[in-house]
């Protein structure tokens, strides 16, 4: 018998769509936060798990590109995994890399890595819901007009709804975002932590939803503004221990990531770093 062999175009995705997408891309970078519809296209994995994230990243890689891929801060976790298997049959000539300063391109889900993105390196964001609105607001029709209007009031109320009640805004992930002072964004279902990151960072910052169909972007250097009252300011997790320090990473030491809770074998808490490869690089640096 004699083996047969698949061979893919580069990027698995036809050239028109590429060029489609690369298009919405510019139109999203040139319009910080505005939400840009393109036509997405089947893939091999189920929307809602990273088809949006995925279209991107194949668009835009070159040969001479090295990406790294995370699920959660992780290299290691299933969706990462097969991402990378997935990219690695598709995109010939593209490195693969765990190491987020080497990269040029990165694709996550749900987590922005510990490392500042330096200029020229791209973060493709897979976002399952990118309109931060839908949760005041089921029409997308209406949706598109609150938008193109600025009125944001009753994503404010929203917000004052839940001081209210709970005496804090219980909004964990996916916190609005005012992107240059117009359109306010879904950020993807990053932590609170995350938030920071985006303003004025010397990364871009690309999203997409593939079930949605719809792209956005945050460029290099542009202000991000989480929604929050003047007199009740944004706030992020909370790691600290009952005495009020800082709970460090149970494996690296470190005391400024964000930290993931598990039980151990013996059923205690322990945290450690979401982020595997900046523990993984702090941890090597503590041995030294």
């Amino acid at each position: 018998m004699t083996q047969q062999t698949h061979k893919y175009r580069f990027g698995f995705l036809d050239e028109d769509a590429k060029k489609e997408i690369r298009r919405s891309l510019l139109k999203a970078i040139a319009i910080p936060g505005y939400q840009v519809p393109y036509s997405s296209r089947e893939m091999p994995i189920a929307r809602g798990f990273g088809t949006g994230g995925l279209q991107i990243t194949l668009s835009i890689l070159g040969t001479n590109d090295t990406l790294k891929v995370i699920d959660q801060g992780s290299d290691e976790s299933v969706n990462a995994v097969n991402i990378r298997k997935f990219i690695s049959k598709t995109c010939p000539g593209v490195s693969l890399t765990k190491n987020a300063s080497v990269a040029t391109v990165i694709q996550t889900r749900h987590r922005i890595p510990e490392f500042p993105l330096k200029l020229g390196q791209i973060l493709v964001l897979q976002v399952p819901y990118p309109d931060p609105l839908v949760m005041v607001e089921s029409s997308e029709a209406k949706r598109k007009q609150m938008h193109g209007e600025g009125d944001y009031a009753r994503l404010w109320v929203k917000l004052y709804e839940d001081m209210v009640q709970f005496s804090e805004i219980t909004i964990s992930h996916r916190y609005p975002c005012r992107i240059n002072g117009t359109y306010v964004i879904d950020p993807s279902p990053i932590p609170r932590f995350d938030v920071a990151k985006l303003h004025q960072s010397e990364g871009l910052y690309l999203f997409g939803a593939g079930r949605e169909k719809k792209i956005y972007a945050v460029p290099p250097y542009t202000n991000t503004e989480p929604l929050s009252f003047s007199d009740i300011p944004f706030r992020i997790e909370d790691f600290t221990n009952p005495t009020g320090q800082r709970r460090p990473c149970n494996r690296c030491g470190s005391t400024t990531s964000f930290l993931d809770e598990f039980l151990d074998d013996s059923g205690q808490r322990v945290y450690q770093c979401s982020d595997s490869d900046y523990c993984n690089n702090q941890l090597m640096q503590r041995r030294e």
